[in-house]
């Protein structure tokens, strides 16, 4: 992944286009509820101001499907973004069109303009080859800096690279230092987590991790298709029937391959899906029908804190019970705050680990948040990202 980044670059009064993920949270009234992704855009943007370029910025919001709708407008994130930099950020009424194409011509060194939501257009999920090069025309070099969106071969990610010269910024390189490295080059003991509901969304990246990790934790809600997988009673729990197979094949290649496969010992289970239903803990083993397991248990939680404590590098993706639900938030809780305390490098994995780690204060008590759920796991698993992979080469 030796790509190249902006100080790779000759950028001095050159006209940028640089691909943020803007993706962020609001609520009814457009008001952005969690800033971390415009946050993480800052050092790139400001170094291409140190260098006197001028800026375009572009980003997706939202799911608007091809179609301009105005609760899907990123005129919040320019507000937000004009705040955090103490400086105007124009907007562009448009991503191609008239108004985009006229700001953009007049924009000058040391001016930034945002473009509106890419995703109003259909040819930017088409990665259309046209539509790339009307947005690749407004400018001179392409940076791309939003991880999150890697995995996709889109037009804003990967097609405008065809037409202009494509480096990384720093936020992508440090995705790529971070993930690179815990994959290729870790120190160990290595012991990677893997939470969430279905062990169909974690197949490839199980599968990987076997090849590299010392310790593989898992938990959450596919820890129930495990269960299964060796013929003990789940309840109610969350169970993939059709990958009962795949359960103990992972089992039995881990046992071959010699890397320690732990499951929890015992579960939080509930009576109906409500945050104030009734619960208790049992042994896994031992779960009553008309229960559902939520979350892992006491012994659990202390038996893979000490499992943590060995490791030299740590790489965790997914929730260990239903975090929304405080009562069913202790593993993951739990098991984020003996992250934050053991002296080693943790990895998290973007998406829900994120969240819960952030919900709970403890980010800055982590070395690195990946920004990219879908993007970090498919990394994770060793696949080619589109919108990596189009970056030049050192």
């Amino acid at each position: 992944m030796n790509k190249k980044t902006v100080k790779d670059i000759d950028l001095k009064g050159k006209k940028v286009l640089v691909r943020c993920d803007f993706n962020v949270p609001m609520d009814e009234n457009q008001n952005i509820t969690d800033n971390t992704r415009i946050v993480a855009a800052i050092p790139t943007i400001k170094y291409l101001l140190e260098n006197n370029c001028a800026i375009i910025l572009c980003s997706h919001l939202g799911r608007p499907k091809g179609e301009f709708k105005p609760e899907f407008s990123l005129k919040p994130v320019a507000k937000e973004l004009a705040n955090l930099l103490g400086k105007e950020v124009i907007m562009a009424n448009d991503v191609i069109g008239e108004d985009a194409k006229a700001k953009a011509s007049k924009l000058e060194q040391g001016q930034i303009l945002l473009l509106e939501n890419v995703r109003f257009h259909k040819e930017e999920t088409d990665n259309d080859s046209a539509f790339a090069k009307e947005l690749a025309s407004m400018a001179e070099i392409y940076v791309s800096d939003a991880f999150g969106s890697t995995h996709r071969a889109h037009a804003s990610t990967a097609g405008v690279a065809e037409f202009l010269p494509a480096v990384s910024g720093f936020l992508i390189e440090k995705e790529l230092q971070f993930l690179g490295n815990a994959i290729s080059n870790p120190e160990r003991p290595f012991v990677a987590i893997l939470g969430g509901a279905k062990v169909s969304d974690k197949i490839g990246v199980i599968d990987s991790l076997l090849e590299k990790v010392d310790t593989l934790i898992i938990g959450g809600g596919m820890a129930y298709t495990f269960f299964k997988a060796q013929g003990y009673e789940v309840g109610d729990s969350i169970c993939e029937l059709d990958k009962l197979d795949l359960a103990k094949d992972l089992m039995k290649k881990a046992e071959e391959k010699g890397v320690k496969l732990m499951l929890p010992v015992d579960t939080k289970i509930g009576k109906e899906f409500k945050p104030d239903t009734e619960s208790k803990i049992v042994a896994w083993t031992e779960i009553p029908q008309g229960w559902e397991g939520f979350d892992i248990g006491e012994e659990t939680i202390k038996m893979f804190s000490e499992e943590l404590r060995k490791a030299k590098t740590i790489v965790w993706n997914g929730p260990l019970g239903l975090f929304e639900f405080n009562q069913f938030a202790v593993g993951t809780n739990r098991i984020a705050k003996t992250l934050a305390e053991i002296d080693a490098t943790t990895i998290i994995g973007g998406g829900d680990s994120s969240a819960a780690v952030k919900k709970i204060g403890l980010e800055d008590k982590m070395t690195h948040i990946s920004t990219g759920g879908g993007a970090s796991l498919e990394f994770l698993e060793g696949k080619a990202l589109p919108g990596i992979e189009c970056l030049l080469n050192k």
